[in-house]
């Protein structure tokens, strides 16, 4: 059941600190999509690119299709065809092993709809080119799972450092403070992180 706005808010609120964040910015709403595997693909498009190079390898991507191209599609087309449109050969190859792991293994909505967040991570970094960012993003952008919190992800990093002055030169003691301090926030993370996200502006880019 989708969650009333009003009451990740009134929680979220309860941070003194997050609370200043939320006054400015307007409330956030996560939705669930279809074809699971094609937003994988996107997810793992945008691995360490930028959201507007991300979103122009995506279009150059679609375009190679009539429409929305089904998981035996995407494995038929060649690596040469994905590195003519801006792919590195890793990211064709991942690309390819998350059509393969559809068709043998299953991601449909439904199927992962009867799993755990960490269950769902962990199946989907069975395949090669999916890392725990990868899932995480797909957790809350296709699946509308609420409370995620992707600690490893350098935009939430790089706002909690400036909000919580945390220190950023000790990496472990940074995540755990993270954590922590994320805990609070349950069961609502992930719409915490949409709002940090917007803090700075650095919104990974949803499809």
């Amino acid at each position: 059941m989708a969650v009333n706005h009003s009451s990740y808010i009134l929680h979220l609120s309860k941070d003194k600190k997050f609370a200043k964040l939320l006054a400015g910015q307007e409330t956030m709403v996560l939705s669930k999509r279809r074809n699971v595997y094609l937003y994988l693909c996107f997810s793992i498009l945008s691995q360490q690119l930028s959201t507007k190079v991300a979103s122009t390898i995506r279009k150059r991507f679609l375009k190679l299709y009539p429409r929305t191209p089904s998981p035996e599609q995407i494995l038929a087309t060649t690596h040469e065809t994905f590195r003519s449109i801006g792919f590195s050969g890793a990211k064709a190859n991942y690309v390819h092993n998350v059509a393969r792991f559809t068709l043998e293994s299953g991601l449909d909505q439904k199927k992962l709809g009867k799993m755990n967040n960490e269950e769902i991570i962990e199946y989907l970094t069975r395949i090669k080119g999916v890392g725990r960012w990868t899932a995480e993003m797909l957790l809350m952008f296709t699946l509308g799972r609420e409370d995620v919190f992707a600690a490893d992800d350098l935009g939430i990093q790089q706002a909690m450092i400036k909000i919580y002055k945390l220190d950023k030169n000790d990496k472990k003691k940074l995540r755990e403070e993270m954590i922590q301090i994320s805990a609070k926030w349950s069961p609502y993370r992930s719409y915490a992180c949409l709002h940090l996200w917007h803090h700075k502006d650095n919104a990974p880019d949803a499809g």
